[in-house]
């Protein structure tokens, strides 16, 4: 009995340890409120099927989100795009070194398919690149 209690509390210490290192310093929408600002656009707008762009610029269509969901903001960037005729654009937040693997995949991807999409990053501080 003592085993499995042990056991049991040595399971939720790891848990709440891997949770605390996937805590991110800010929410999405801090820094695409201060990367939309700086760039001159207009946040979450929303379009006639319901999508929400993160930031719509005088010549963007822009997805924001955290390094680990790079793929899918491919996708969204291309969907905005579509629906404003503006060019796609991603920025991806990098919270921590080991976010700019993200980057490097990204960029990988849309250099590779040769596809027209407009890249940046930001992370904890809230600069923009």
């Amino acid at each position: 009995m003592k085993r499995i209690m042990l056991i049991g509390i040595t399971l939720i210490i790891v848990v709440f340890a891997c949770m605390a290192n996937t805590k991110k310093v800010h929410y999405e929408k801090w820094y695409q409120e201060r990367w939309c600002r700086a760039n001159g656009g207009r946040a979450e707008v929303v379009f006639e099927d319901q999508t929400r762009c993160d930031c719509l610029t005088e010549t963007h269509a822009v997805e924001m989100d955290f390094g680990k969901k790079w793929a899918e903001s491919i996708g969204q960037a291309l969907h905005y795009s579509i629906q404003t005729g503006k060019r796609p654009g991603v920025v991806l937040i990098l919270e921590k070194p080991g976010d700019y693997k993200y980057w490097r995949r990204l960029n990988t991807i849309i250099k590779h398919f040769g596809l027209p999409i407009d890249t940046w990053k930001t992370g904890a501080s809230g600069g923009v690149e």
